[in-house]
């Protein structure tokens, strides 16, 4: 019998050795690769696909007149577009009917950029009132340097009026038979008025009283001044007509916190119904949802709040005590997560919110 012949050379590689090594390497890089791919697609087809969640509210005193009003709400666009003039947003709306549109801010773009979110608005029902707060990436809605126009409202704003917008620099109602529900930015109730109206009259007379003529920037300043003097009136003769059984509805960027809330309504007048502690719901967003959220457990890590922080404190319905609060998911992402561009696992989410009397 022939015997096996060894390999005479004695640094000759025995390919029977490596072939397995090989192959595993092989595998190994195959399967990272798929669940890259599987990631990428899946997380692409959750974060770019727009929801619109619809959640019913109780309030317990809600006017007859009042049962089933609906509110459509948007916050933190953040300028991102979905598909040509936000097709996906017209999309998922469809035919949906609500009685009015509130959008709590951070709806700009980068440096400004106003023009996605005006697309955004002509894809909403025209006829229905609209209501926007500015975010803290949105900046002030006055502009006290000279720009575009001589409004006082910066460039932006005048283009979100113009586009049928409310900019909610003071209370608004509507009113439906016998019930009043009240639109009314948190800010306001944490306005001094007559300090800040004393503050406002002395620069603007240091204004009046200085050179014959102005610069543009002095002439911006003075209309910002006489704008904010104005609204501090009309802040003052509104809240007198506020009724205990109106719904006050709060509109927050940043959601609120049940100390926060406790401090405000002890700067409140206690006499007075224009008051925090009489809110029936209060509409925020800023969190986004978490920007990154992990599938089952929730949001991985938001800058304010720290390492996983519960679900209610960045999203959906929770209670400060008695009342409800709404923090939207939104839509955009927020630059303030320096470490977790874009959305991970998080739709973006329109909410349609229903008032009712009944219980849930």
């Amino acid at each position: 019998m022939r015997r096996k012949q060894r390999n005479q050379y004695v640094f000759a590689r025995d390919s029977r050795r490596f072939r397995r090594p090989h192959h595993a390497l092989r595998v190994l890089i195959v399967v990272i690769l798929l669940l890259g791919l599987t990631f990428y697609v899946s997380n692409f087809t959750v974060s770019n696909r727009v929801k619109v969640e619809e959640e019913r509210i109780t309030i317990l005193n809600l006017p007859v007149d009042l049962e089933e009003y609906s509110i459509l709400h948007i916050s933190d666009l953040h300028g991102a577009r979905f598909g040509e003039n936000q097709k996906a947003i017209k999309t998922a709306l469809g035919n949906m009917r609500y009685s009015c549109v509130v959008m709590t801010g951070d709806m700009l773009g980068e440096n400004g950029d106003v023009e996605p979110l005006l697309e955004l608005i002509a894809v909403l029902s025209p006829d229905t009132p609209k209501y926007l707060i500015p975010g803290d990436m949105d900046g002030p809605l006055t502009d006290t340097d000279a720009h575009g126009s001589l409004s006082p409202y910066a460039d932006w704003a005048v283009r979100v009026q113009e586009a049928g917008v409310v900019l909610l620099d003071r209370p608004m109602s509507e009113t439906r038979g016998k019930g009043t529900i009240r639109f009314v930015p948190e800010e306001i109730y944490m306005l001094d008025l007559d300090a800040t109206e004393a503050v406002y009259k002395k620069q603007l007379s240091a204004l009046n009283e200085g050179s014959s003529s102005l610069t543009a920037d002095e002439a911006a300043r003075i209309r910002a001044l006489e704008y904010e003097l104005e609204r501090i009136a009309e802040v003052r003769e509104l809240k007198k007509e506020f009724k205990p059984e109106d719904i006050q509805i709060v509109l927050s960027h940043t959601p609120l916190t049940e100390d926060y809330l406790k401090n405000i309504i002890s700067w409140t007048d206690k006499e007075s119904y224009f008051s925090v502690r009489y809110a029936s719901l209060i509409l925020a967003g800023h969190y986004n949802g978490g920007q990154w959220r992990v599938p089952w457990v929730g949001p991985v890590y938001v800058p304010e709040l720290g390492w996983f922080p519960k679900d209610s404190q960045v999203r959906g319905l929770s209670y400060l005590g008695d009342v409800p609060q709404y923090i939207s998911p939104g839509l955009g992402s927020d630059p303030h997560y320096e470490h977790q561009p874009g959305r991970v696992y998080n739709s973006p989410v329109i909410t349609k919110i229903t008032l009712t009397r009944k219980a849930q």
